[in-house]
């Protein structure tokens, strides 16, 4: 009897909602940092690289479809961005940091590492204009503000591996 109940008692407490605190807090935490770096990215986008009078965006924005997509879509558009372009530097570095962190998060709390999703949509269509090296630069980085923006509005996204 004595047995049985140190054995129940033992299960309570694996299954307890206090032992699932410290992963939400570690997702809570996640969150909070991609928040901010986006947040900062955001900022540099609109103070350093004002989009051209009359340039539009004509499709719609990215799927926004957990954490893989978020970094498979980061690291994309910033693929597509020229080093030679002025100013970009700064902005490449951090969101290289934003995926980098995110791959990193992905490795240590996603029990299934799903293979890279394939690209689509808006990457996709600027991906087969390389060619044109400023203007997909431009628009990449349109792009990835228009992104960024989506994902400070869907956070929630992040905890789907």
């Amino acid at each position: 009897m004595y047995y049985t109940l140190l054995v129940l008692f033992s299960l309570l407490q694996v299954f307890s909602p206090s032992t699932a605190a410290p992963i939400q807090a570690e997702v809570v935490k996640m969150k909070s940092k991609v928040k901010r770096m986006a947040e900062q990215l955001v900022v540099k986008l609109n103070k350093d690289f004002q989009v051209p009078p009359g340039l539009t965006l004509s499709e719609p924005a990215d799927d926004l479809d957990g954490s893989s997509s978020v970094v498979a879509v980061l690291d994309g558009y910033n693929s597509l961005i020229s080093d030679a372009f002025n100013g970009v530097t700064q902005i490449k570095c951090e969101m290289s940091s934003l995926t980098g962190y995110l791959k990193q998060w992905r490795q240590g709390h996603c029990s299934e590492q799903l293979p890279k999703p394939p690209v689509l949509g808006p990457l996709q269509e600027l991906q087969s204009r390389k060619d044109f090296i400023h203007t997909v630069s431009i628009e990449a980085l349109m792009r990835v503000k228009e992104f960024l923006s989506l994902l400070l509005k869907n956070l929630d996204q992040l905890e789907t591996c």
